[in-house]
């Protein structure tokens, strides 16, 4: 594992205990706007649920009397009620739900889009490293919104315990049943396990926080290497 980046590690109260070495695969790439938009654009895409249906003329029900005759009433000719141009007619040109907004992502070049996005958070100095909760045996969001202000104390993040819309994403190594309640019902943090963290979370949210890094910097190796990478590394092995 290449470690030439080092980062802080703070406790839950906002005070710095050590420093960890961070690998560059997931943390030192260069930002790729074009790959990073084209992959957030496609998850979004898949992630949609294609409700909207709009009825043509045909699928009207009713019009299907002539509303008056073709000629001599000096009005213009129609021959339905259910034209696009009449109320309650049918929609032209309008959604359908047989579309499909699904698209193929390459692994590689999701592998690629999440540690430019990393990357990118951490150039930027928005990714904290915790090195634990401590929630305790009862989950409470009070505890929670105590760790966010402890926090805010970092230079950099003053506004991580005041920010009232996508302030931080929550970045777990395995599932933590205390430390998801404390969050839940905060409606500016999403907490997310390390495997299934995404360039659409980490772009949605202002900083990353990172718990128990050791873990997830691991995790978080082993989902960024492509394969090339990894025919590499045999190779050299």
């Amino acid at each position: 594992m290449s470690t030439k980046l080092e980062a802080k590690v703070y406790s839950h109260e906002g005070k710095e205990v050590s420093q960890i070495a961070l690998p560059e695969t997931v943390f030192g790439v260069a930002w790729n706007p074009d790959l990073v938009h084209e992959v957030v654009v496609s998850m979004q895409g898949n992630a949609r649920a294609n409700t909207a249906h709009a009825k043509f003329r045909g699928e009207v029900r009713g019009g299907g009397k002539k509303p008056w005759q073709q000629k001599g009433t000096g009005r213009a000719r129609h021959g339905s009620s259910r034209s696009p141009i009449w109320a309650g007619g049918g929609v032209a040109h309008g959604p359908r739900n047989e579309r499909d907004y699904s698209r193929k992502i390459n692994k590689n070049a999701r592998a690629k889009a999440l540690a430019s996005a990393l990357s990118h958070k951490f150039e930027a100095g928005q990714v904290l490293f915790v090195d634990a909760f401590a929630f305790g045996d009862v989950p409470k969001t009070a505890q929670a919104r105590t760790f966010l202000t402890a926090m805010s104390g970092v230079e950099g993040v003053r506004d991580l315990g005041t920010k009232r819309a996508n302030a931080a994403l929550i970045v777990l190594h395995g599932r933590d049943q205390h430390a998801e309640m404390s969050f839940r019902n905060m409606g500016n943090v999403h907490v997310v396990s390390a495997k299934d963290v995404n360039p659409v979370d980490v772009l949605t949210y202002k900083y990353v926080v990172v718990a128990k890094p050791n873990d997830v910097l691991k995790t978080l190796e082993t989902r960024v290497s492509t394969k090339t990478a990894r025919k590499a590394a045999a190779v050299k092995a």
